[in-house]
């Protein structure tokens, strides 16, 4: 870590341009992870029904992760080539149409990569090279897949919000950012207010306002930024949550009975907080 702190205060640029690439990089297999992995869940839950009810698949199910089978067109399975999965270079020489069939690449893709990258560069210039952008580095790169997956499915998978918990608990056991008790009673408090604003919902509209995903992402914040930060988030997330809805309903005529995933909201107004708190405190709650 030394090393690289030393080459940050020499030639920064370097170190800029390191984190830039990686960071395309990995939003580039981001994008693997928010379509793949709902799918691997999914598999995974049919074969554990298919278990719990003493019954045989009628046919192995072929493997599928990560890793398997190799990325293809969606529309005409022609295989992707190494060379037409550079981030964003890519898609711009490509004119974003696939290599065989033409048909048109969603323009999601080259977004994730740049977003990531351009994420992960705004947090190296906040924080400087250091544990602290180190672990913010890997929170962020999880969120961006939450809130992908999120958007898709409303499903905030555990695979990805428990370990995330645990990480902030154990960074904090050093107060990387906060105490360690402060991150404990975040994590609780996280919880339990989301959980008890859901059932209070339930129970004065027999509705579910919110899912168990959600109660568990405000977890993972209280757990790295201690319970503080907590009112500022819900907050923040509320509002933006509001008002892109009524925009969504305005603008593209989104039925207002619609749910809206709630986690892509947390988790950016997490990271808003924590990064520039100087702009994105609307709470006098946070200890400055």
């Amino acid at each position: 870590m030394q090393d690289l702190i030393n080459i940050y205060q020499q030639q920064p640029w370097l170190l800029f341009l390191f984190v830039g690439l990686i960071s395309l990089c990995i939003g580039s297999f981001l994008n693997v992870v928010i379509y793949r992995l709902p799918i691997m869940l999914q598999m995974q839950w049919q074969q554990e029904a298919y278990f719990v009810l003493e019954k045989e698949q009628e046919k192995e199910p072929e493997k599928f992760n990560l890793s398997v089978p190799n990325s293809s067109c969606p529309k005409c399975k022609a295989a992707i080539k190494p060379w037409h999965n550079i981030p964003v270079l890519s898609y711009l020489m490509l004119l974003g149409k696939c290599h065989s069939c033409k048909a048109p690449i969603s323009i999601r893709y080259p977004l994730v990569e740049a977003v990531t990258a351009l994420v992960c560069l705004l947090l190296l210039a906040q924080f400087g090279m250091g544990w602290q952008f180190v672990s913010l580095w890997v929170l962020t790169l999880v969120f961006i897949a939450l809130i992908g997956i999120d958007f898709d499915h409303q499903l905030l998978p555990d695979n990805l919000t428990l370990p995330l918990m645990w990480l902030g608990l154990l960074l904090n056991t050093q107060t990387l950012f906060v105490p360690l008790l402060d991150a404990v009673w975040g994590a609780a408090a996280g919880y339990l207010t989301l959980w008890s604003i859901f059932w209070l919902f339930k129970l004065v509209t027999g509705k579910d306002g919110m899912g168990y995903g959600d109660f568990k992402l405000l977890a993972v914040c209280g757990a790295w930024f201690g319970w503080a930060v907590l009112p500022n988030i819900i907050l923040l997330s509320s509002a933006v949550g509001a008002v892109l809805g009524i925009v969504l309903i305005v603008v593209r005529g989104r039925d207002s009975q619609q749910p809206m995933p709630f986690g892509p909201f947390i988790a950016i107004a997490a990271w808003l907080t924590v990064v520039y708190p100087q702009w994105f405190t609307v709470t006098d709650w946070i200890p400055g």
